[in-house]
């Protein structure tokens, strides 16, 4: 048993011996002591208890106080109600870390899919809502159609005025907010994409007009007979650039001229594929038609975003019950086994250069006519004061010649654009179904019989397929001079269904068991001949091989591929050799800068030299020019950048100075180049006036044929000449379309 401390104590105080009395008192005396130092300790110990117990306590206040945002920093300031319910810091951290973390997964892959991806899912949302909306407008003219009674002045006029006041509208309202968005749209990318910058082009702006204007277009139906490609392409490459200015603010990145041309030529592929949910022909249509080079990596960007749109395009009209799954937009019922015989491939060769010569006589009266209404004082003065007005005398008369108890009667003008190809691509032979009875002609097209619109009992098949093609023909020229957004690929490619259904019709009537071949005889399919000649036409008239792939994807059909692609081949090397593409045709119009092509010409670029092409007039600044002088040439000229060289004497380019940063650096140069001072141009770039370096340039003997390509390739506006390091001229578009000019219409001799 431990005995107190006191106790202790005076035990040995007595072990110690001395008197009695003075040992109890110091005993007791150490007793007390020992008293008082225990008691300090047990307080000590309460003491820190307690202050352990307040850290405790102020530490979990602390962190309910940072929990619901009592604590925002160390302002000392009064907590408000608005801090006291806002979000929670920490929380909020964390979330802000988690989704930092998933964008940094996400994006590993590279944004451009995820922008790809964005751009095809908008664009097959436009065209889908805007197929929509035409449907209904076209439905509700049909009905006002059939339900206004039987007075041919009242039928008449709503079958004529009801367009008339849709491409006033279109014409008026697109004209008014932006004169870029009429037309087809393609000519204009076209040159963007070869380097030239077109001011406002591509501005969103332009972006409602063109959707609005060609709403109304479209909604005119078969009257106008106009398509939406070319405009879906400008919308589509609109979009992208939107997009891509928008990625470039969040970012805080300058901007890049190489990535926005390389998004807008997989923009170019998205607008083609949301229309025809046709992401391969889509692509290299595009690829065909907008370049004139194209890199394997926008190839790869480009079948992805073409890809998001079709398929959205399509999922849209399965969602709204218009398809139950996922299909071609014409469903056509060609013979599988058998569908052409060996000796057929002559015909569709021979339909192909029909097509390749009627291609060219379009073409040159499309591109003779739009030039004459440019330059006529009537038509010119029309156009340039009254839009609208032009827009609606030409909409009148189309849909006149199509009122369908006139002239209408005879070119299946009840027919839309879709029932149209519907029909011609019938596998069945209509000559050989009506030459022993007589369809009769219903009051209503007849969605299972379509091709009785295209039988007249005095006109035949023939009459009305030729009647058709020769009104279509000049109807479709004019229709392309109306200042109106619109596209002029479908109503090509429809105009060749009928120049093949035509043909087929006729085969078919000549062999109607068909031809014999290795012992066995198969019926003609006069469908296939119209399938080729869709292709052959358009691909003719458009300059692309891709028309072929294009009728298989529309068709979901590929049993004809070696006779549809003999036959756009054939149509092809005739229009080729003989005039430019309806895009090309349509940039030499409108005087829009442009390369001509030189390749397949029979011109020798390869012995003509820069050196006898060249602009020897070039203004160079030398680095010891005075300022003065350096003040006349900027003032004197507008050129936009300057070939800098190291002396006067020498003449070495060392590199080229921008006419805004020359400008801006003499502003801000005080007045001490006045006459008397002896500063010069040195000495405002040594003060960081920037120097661009020349890492591209053209040597004397370079040829024009390298000249060309690599202008073409690397998307070029100019480069200098140089010879032994000395700037000795330039050459631009210019030059080169002036010797090629040369080469092609030699001058006459003096």
């Amino acid at each position: 048993m431990k005995l107190p401390k006191s106790s202790e104590n005076m035990l040995k105080a007595f072990s110690m011996g001395g008197s009695w009395a003075g040992r109890a008192r110091e005993a007791e005396e150490e007793a007390e002591e020992d008293e008082e130092e225990e008691e300090e300790e047990w307080k000590l110990l309460s003491a820190l208890k307690v202050e352990d117990k307040r850290e405790k306590l102020g530490a979990g206040r602390d962190l309910m106080e940072e929990l619901v945002g009592l604590r925002e920093g160390s302002s000392g300031n009064p907590v408000t109600l608005q801090e006291l319910w806002g979000p929670c810091p920490r929380i909020r951290r964390g979330i802000q870390d988690g989704l930092e973390w998933l964008k940094e997964k996400l994006f590993r892959v590279g944004e451009d899919w995820y922008f790809l991806t964005t751009l095809g899912v908008l664009m097959a949302l436009i065209s889908y809502a805007m197929s929509f909306a035409v449907g209904r407008v076209v439905r509700a003219h049909k009905w006002l159609y059939r339900e206004i009674g039987d007075s041919h002045l009242l039928r008449y006029l709503s079958w004529t005025m009801y367009p008339v006041a849709l491409v006033s509208f279109s014409s008026g309202f697109s004209q008014s907010i932006t004169p870029f968005s009429g037309g087809s749209g393609i000519p204009e990318l076209k040159t963007i994409l070869s380097g030239v910058v077109l001011e406002d082009y591509l501005d969103i702006k332009n972006f409602g007009a063109k959707v609005v204007g060609l709403t109304c277009t479209l909604a005119t139906g078969s009257t106008l007979f106009l398509g939406k490609v070319g405009p879906f392409v400008h919308l589509s490459v609109m979009i992208a650039a939107y997009l891509g200015r928008l990625r470039t603010k969040a970012k805080g990145e300058s901007e890049n001229k190489n990535k926005q041309n390389e998004m807008l030529v997989a923009a170019a592929t998205v607008g083609v594929a949301t229309v025809f949910a046709a992401p391969f022909s889509g692509i290299l249509f595009s690829i065909e038609v907008m370049s004139s080079h194209f890199s394997v990596w926008d190839y790869w960007r480009g079948f992805f975003a073409a890809t998001c749109g079709a398929f959205m395009f399509r999922l849209l009209a399965v969602f709204n019950s218009e398809q139950e799954t996922i299909t071609s937009l014409y469903k056509t019922n060609f013979r599988v086994d058998v569908p052409f015989d060996l000796p057929e491939i002559f015909f569709f060769v021979a339909l192909g250069a029909i097509c390749g010569i009627l291609s060219c006589a379009y073409l040159f009266c499309q591109r003779m006519f739009l030039g004459f209404v440019k330059t006529n004082q009537v038509f010119s003065k029309l156009l340039a004061t009254s839009k609208p007005l032009y827009s609606a005398l030409a909409a009148w008369v189309l849909a006149s010649i199509t009122y369908p108890p006139g002239v209408g009667r005879f070119m299946a003008s009840r027919l839309s654009m879709k029932e149209h190809l519907d029909s011609l691509f019938d596998n069945n032979s209509w000559a050989l179904m009506t030459r022993n009875s007589s369809p009769p002609w219903p009051t209503e097209p007849d969605p299972q019989n379509l091709w009785f619109e295209w039988y007249h009992p005095q006109f035949t098949i023939f009459g009305t397929l030729t009647f058709f093609l020769v009104m279509k023909f000049w109807m479709l020229i004019l229709a392309t001079t109306i200042p109106m957004p619109a596209g002029y690929f479908m109503p090509i490619f429809i105009l060749g269904a009928a120049i093949g259904r035509l043909i087929g019709e006729a085969l078919s009537l000549a062999f109607p068991e068909g031809i014999v071949a290795g012992g066995v005889t198969n019926p003609i399919m006069p469908g296939g001949y119209a399938l080729a000649g869709a292709a052959a036409f358009s691909g003719a008239v458009t300059h692309s091989i891709s028309t072929a792939l294009l009728a298989f994807e529309l068709t979901g059909q590929i049993v004809h591929a070696l006779p549809v692609l003999m036959a756009v081949l054939a149509a092809n090397a005739i229009a080729q050799s003989c005039q430019p593409s309806l895009y090309d045709g349509t940039i030499i119009v409108k005087k829009l800068p442009y390369l001509p092509w030189i390749r397949g010409r029979k011109i020798n670029s390869h012995r003509v030299t820069v050196e006898h092409f060249m602009n020897c007039t070039i203004t160079t600044l030398a680095k010891d020019t005075p300022l003065e002088e350096v003040v006349k040439v900027v003032t004197a000229t507008d050129t936009a950048e300057y070939p800098l060289v190291e002396s006067t004497e020498s003449q070495i380019l060392v590199g080229t100075v921008r006419r805004a940063h020359l400008v801006q650096a003499l502003q801000a140069e005080p007045p001490s180049w006045a006459p008397g001072h002896q500063q010069c141009l040195q000495n405002i770039l040594a003060e960081g006036c920037p120097i661009e370096p020349v890492t591209l340039k053209l040597s004397p003997e370079t040829s024009l044929h390298q000249a060309h390509n690599l202008f073409q390739l690397l998307k070029l506006q100019s480069l200098f000449v140089t010879s032994r390091g000395r700037a000795v001229g330039f050459v631009s578009w210019v030059e080169l379309k002036k010797a090629i000019s040369n080469l092609t219409n030699p001058p006459a001799p003096k």
